[in-house]
């Protein structure tokens, strides 16, 4: 008996490739039987550019789980409610969901669809449009900057956290060998004087942790703490072992850093409700004041929340997308996880300000004295709150761990970026990722050295205020500008169409083209026009610091001019046929040599 495999040519049959199976038997009278069977072979990854196969998401949870924990971050628990609270409310939702509608979903779903499409990180993905990729190596040098301080961040509250294993926290009086003369608790603070006064809480972050009282500004750093470094070092292996074997690896650590917070915040608020006061500060997060929203300061602030929260421009949402498979359903993805990100901010200000809420019933101080965003809510005002509960220590061990998992998967998700973008631009980097991954996070550990020393937070905020500020959203311009302009809504939404079968509707066609990229343009402007420049309390940086800033901010922005130049200049012909290549698919680049430029045509930018 012989057996011959003949495959059958592939046909537009949505079944896919077959091949069929010719079995030959042959009696001993010499007749000969012929058995035919269809073998269905295991499906591959369908490509548009028949590249090599992709490493894909073990399950599609795991890639759910790493946008929600990438999206999901610290700025949702310490930005968002105080935002609210500022800015009328309740009456704050309206201005907030409007940009969600108009500008943050659009630009979260054309992401997701952009890498998944394409299936490479966030500079690879241009050869959609050459001449664009500066965009690419613009958010990827803004995610790397971005790691250089947010790890940081997770050190401290890992500090905090192995602090928290005592019978009585650290930060509860003011006998320790770190306080200074002008410590007292809230019952002393309440004076006329007591801007001259620190809690025990605060000279706890400030002295202990930062030990700041040791320098006298950015130009007096002093060396790097060993406790910080140490508590560095710990995340830096955390999130090397997270990533150095790709999403197989990442998308397992997702399982308890994403979902892990939501426990954590379900916990807080069951025990916050039931403190004395509680219901007040709920009150006043929820209160409604519509004449708040004649203020423009309230929109802008309410659009600047939705670019950042979202994670949009980090190259994140491309790098996780492109390790999708290509018939995955983006648009349903994009829709959920944009909606658990805003819904999770405005869940954890119940959180937030039923603790609030108890410490200003317990000092008996008005909500505005305790109400405060950024560092000082999670590494003062919250640990403060927890002191005074019956086993804080517990407490303040579950607050603790809730702020690491918040902080690791959102650090795991600006790296991958990184590795994702450079080793899909550089192909020798593919068989060396582990190696690749070591360097990266060695290099970021390295630069955040200088956020641990006795200076260190006046580094932190200089790199905060400038590593991903006005750049991230002139990258995102860029960004929409070249999917929506060059390459063309309409091209766009054929590839979308061709992923998960049916063409984005004429609402998100409009955004892309028009409204998101008016926006953005709007936010861009804005945020030069109201630059201030940073501070830290009363400290004030010196010129050369915000000269230091204001280079890191071009560094990255400048990524996109000088590569336009760079590409126009490396490719032959006259000055039109450069620039007909330059804003040309890499796949369409034969048409051009027939004079078929699409950008070329009226039709091209009029459709939608």
């Amino acid at each position: 008996m012989s057996s011959v495999v003949a495959p059958e040519k592939p046909t537009s049959n949505t079944m896919g490739p077959k091949e069929v199976e010719l079995i030959l038997v042959k009696e001993q009278n010499g007749v000969q039987f012929t058995s035919t069977t269809i073998v269905t072979p295991t499906p591959t990854q369908t490509k548009p550019s028949g590249e090599d196969e992709r490493e894909t998401w073990g399950k599609k949870i795991d890639f759910l789980l790493s946008v929600i924990g990438f999206a999901v971050d610290l700025a949702n628990v310490w930005r968002f409610p105080y935002l609210c609270y500022k800015n009328g409310g309740g009456a704050f939702l309206v201005p907030y969901l409007f940009f969600m509608v108009i500008a943050g979903m659009p630009l979260f779903y054309m992401e997701l669809a952009l890498g998944q499409y394409n299936r490479e990180g966030a500079a690879g993905v241009w050869k959609i449009c050459p001449i664009f990729k500066g965009v690419g190596f613009t958010v990827i040098l803004i995610s790397l900057y971005v790691g250089f301080y947010y790890n940081v961040i997770i050190s401290w509250a890992l500090f905090y956290l192995f602090s928290s294993f005592t019978s009585e926290l650290p930060w509860v009086h003011c006998n320790n060998t770190w306080n200074s003369p002008n410590c007292s608790d809230w019952a002393d603070n309440s004076s006329v004087s007591d801007i001259y006064k620190a809690t025990p809480a605060q000279e706890y972050f400030e002295r202990r942790v930062l030990h700041i009282q040791d320098s006298n500004g950015i130009d007096n750093l002093g060396r790097p703490r060993w406790q910080l470094t140490s508590c560095l070092a710990v995340v830096i292996v955390l999130l090397y072992f997270s990533l150095w074997k790709g999403v197989k690896t990442s998308g397992k650590v997702v399982w308890i850093t994403a979902t892990m917070p939501y426990v954590v915040l379900t916990v807080l608020l069951v025990r916050g409700v039931t403190l004395p006061g509680a219901i007040d500060g709920i009150k006043a997060y929820l209160s409604v004041d519509f004449l708040r929203l004649c203020d423009a300061k309230v929109w802008i602030e309410a659009a600047t929340q939705i670019c950042f929260s979202l994670g949009v421009g980090f190259g994140v949402l491309i790098a996780f997308s492109s390790y999708n498979k290509f018939s995955n359903n983006c648009y349903r993805d994009a829709i959920i996880t944009s909606s658990i990100n805003s819904l999770t901010s405005f869940f954890s200000g119940f959180v937030v300000f039923s603790f609030l809420g108890y410490m200003s019933h317990k000092h008996n101080v008005d909500l505005d004295k305790v109400a405060r965003d950024g560092a000082g809510l999670v590494f003062v005002i919250y640990p403060e709150a927890i002191a005074t509960l019956p086993g804080s220590s517990v407490w303040a061990v579950i607050f603790f761990i809730m702020l690491l998992t918040l902080g690791i998967d959102s650090a795991m998700g600006g790296m991958e970026s990184v590795i994702t973008g450079l080793i899909d631009e550089f192909k020798c980097l593919h068989k060396h990722r582990e190696l690749f991954t070591l360097f990266i996070v060695s290099a970021t550990f390295l630069i955040s050295l200088f956020c641990v020393t006795n200076g260190g937070m006046y580094v932190f905020t200089l790199l905060d205020h400038f590593a991903a500020g006005t750049s991230i959203l002139f990258g995102v311009l860029i960004e929409a500008i070249g999917i929506a302009w060059f390459y063309g809504v309409d091209r766009f939404s054929d590839d979308i169409e061709e992923m998960i079968g049916q063409r984005p509707g004429m609402y998100w066609r409009l955004c892309w083209k028009f409204v998101s990229p008016c926006f953005l343009l709007f936010m861009v402007v804005v945020s030069f026009a109201t630059f201030n420049p940073p501070n830290y309390g009363t400290y004030t940086f010196p010129p050369w610091a915000n000269m230091v800033g204001w280079c890191l901010a071009i560094s990255s922005m400048s990524m996109v001019p000088l590569y336009a130049i760079y590409k126009l200049c490396i490719l032959p012909g006259k000055f039109c046929d450069r620039l007909a290549y330059a804003i040309t698919p890499e796949t369409e680049h034969h048409l051009v040599d027939n004079g078929e430029v699409r950008q070329f045509t009226l039709h091209h930018w009029l459709v939608v």
